[in-house]
């Protein structure tokens, strides 16, 4: 059976996708509620699920933070249009092939001050299952994990037929990012005792979830979106 993605189509989707990044970045409008401060949290690691992975684009600066993407053909795929969104990307998973080498990266840019990003149920699922390399990397770092989702009650924003139920702006969207409060692993947790953590974790990302609806009230009455820069 021949794959849908494939080495000989791969440069065809990548353009495609940088593309479609390059027309939607313009009709993607994102607020951030409970936005971490640069003051206060000045490198941090935001935690999300795979359904919400485009919400980087909403990041407090896109520049400074890095995305861990697994090596796969489809990582490829979303690798160019991550970059195309001005993010910076590290090749590997947290679990699979290349490990080692894309914690290591990740830690190095987070102890240089920056920010990263995971996609903690990813790169294949399960479906909201929290692995251990978010905490893995925030044990070594020492930075905060922020808990991240966001929502917008639009017919643009659509939820695709894939094992993670990604969801995707498709025209003019105006979407929250909501942040909760920061989560510290201790340097010294055994690593037979991150589940506490991960159910933490999860539990966050369940409750902002619920959250969501209601901030976007508040936000849509308070015309939040009138104040983004041009």
């Amino acid at each position: 059976m021949v794959r849908l993605i494939n080495k000989d189509n791969i440069w065809i989707l990548k353009k495609g996708i940088v593309a479609w990044m390059n027309f939607q970045r313009n009709l993607t409008h994102i607020v951030g509620i409970n936005e971490p401060s640069m003051e206060k949290f000045p490198s941090c690691i935001y935690a999300l699920w795979h359904t919400n992975q485009c919400c980087i684009y909403g990041l407090r600066d896109r520049s400074r933070a890095s995305i861990m993407i697994s090596q796969s053909l489809d990582g490829e795929i979303i690798t160019a249009g991550t970059e195309a969104m001005g993010l910076k990307v590290v090749r590997g998973s947290s679990q699979k092939k290349g490990a080692a080498t894309a914690t290591m990266q990740l830690i190095e840019r987070l102890n240089d001050g920056e920010d990263a990003a995971l996609t903690i149920d990813g790169p294949s699922g399960p479906l909201h299952k929290v692995k251990n390399g978010v905490i893995k990397i925030a044990k070594l770092s020492g930075k905060p994990i922020i808990p991240l989702t966001w929502y917008c009650p639009q017919k643009c924003f659509l939820t695709l037929p894939s094992w993670d139920k990604m969801k995707l702006p498709v025209w003019d969207a105006k979407i929250i990012n909501l942040y909760g409060e920061p989560i510290y692993i201790p340097k010294d947790l055994p690593d037979n005792e991150y589940e506490p953590y991960k159910q933490k974790i999860k539990e966050a990302l369940e409750e902002l979830d619920r959250r969501a609806p209601e901030e976007y009230k508040k936000a849509k009455e308070q015309k939040l979106w009138d104040n983004l820069k041009k």
